[in-house]
């Protein structure tokens, strides 16, 4: 029998079902039992996420990946939160929905993907979302195939030296590309309702990073050359703030600059690519971390 092989790492440990002191983890350093931090309406995603009402979100605790400067970093580098059965996930999801969540929005959910899919088994009236870092393993996709209708991958990375810098990752953008390529062939060209809010699709998210233009443009242009217009959505992200463990990383300890992102905004917007989203200086503030709290667990 195999140990573990939920994320792109196959760390091949027996992982224990649940939280005791000296567990046996992966990298995740998570049990199989997901570990929520918090469940909740969420306002702060993409329009057509988010909508009126808010996005269903779970944050799950833990991560197969150590991004320095991650803004969840108090849960993704340690396994903050409650324990819960696949039972209660599936309770989760039906308060979320009967609070009038546009979608289930599952944040960080790789290293639970054989618990996820078991909270999956039935139909749900609202689209589930696959909210992902982008260091994921194919085959695992897969396994969701007919489970999520609207993937929202990071694509951190055009360079993967930096990739490993500063997220502990290697082969970074091979990985995710082949996975968003996964995501794609599942859900064909995103589809909008009569709101504009979305059906089904796939929208892939970049983070600008202070002093990494060439990274952001190299990822421009693998998305451009990928996908035709209409095809999938883009999200340009202008929210880096300083955060988590950047000791060490002295070009991380500043906001991107007006400049900065009005360069990488213009080789978007010549790119070819019609279909997204951009960000104002406003979104990189610290009021739009939620509360770790065990809202909804």
């Amino acid at each position: 029998m195999d140990g573990c092989k939920d994320c792109i790492r196959a760390c091949g440990v027996f992982r224990d079902h649940s939280l005791t002191e000296k567990g046996r983890y992966g990298f995740c350093r998570a049990p199989q039992n997901p570990v929520i931090a918090r469940a909740a309406l969420h306002y702060w995603e993409e329009p057509c996420i988010s909508g009126k009402n808010g996005s269903g979100t779970v944050f799950f605790s833990g991560c197969n990946l150590r991004c320095v400067y991650c803004q969840n970093y108090e849960i993704s580098n340690s396994v903050k939160g409650k324990e819960v059965s696949v039972n209660r996930l599936k309770e989760i999801y039906k308060e979320l929905i009967a609070q009038g969540a546009h979608n289930l929005n599952l944040v960080t959910p790789g290293h639970y993907t054989s618990a996820i899919l078991e909270s999956l088994d039935e139909n749900l009236p609202v689209p589930v979302v696959y909210n992902t870092n982008g260091y994921d393993c194919v085959e695992n996709i897969r396994r969701l195939d007919g489970k999520v209708q609207i993937y929202l991958p990071d694509l951190k990375y055009s360079d993967d030296t930096l990739a490993v810098q500063l997220s502990h990752a290697p082969n970074y953008f091979s990985t995710a590309k082949t996975a968003i390529m996964e995501m794609f062939r599942q859900t064909g060209p995103y589809e909008m309702d009569e709101e504009g809010m979305m059906k089904k699709g796939v929208i892939i998210r970049h983070l600008l990073l202070p002093g990494q233009l060439e990274n952001s443009l190299r990822v421009i242009d693998f998305v451009a050359k990928t996908f035709n217009p209409g095809e999938v959505c883009f999200s340009l992200m202008r929210q880096y703030t300083p955060h988590g463990n950047i000791t060490g990383f002295p070009f991380l300890n500043r906001r991107v600059t007006d400049e900065e992102y009005e360069e990488v905004e213009e080789y978007l917007l010549e790119s070819g690519i019609e279909d997204g989203f951009l960000q104002d200086e406003e979104s990189a503030a610290e009021e739009y971390i939620p509360p770790f709290d065990n809202s909804g667990v």
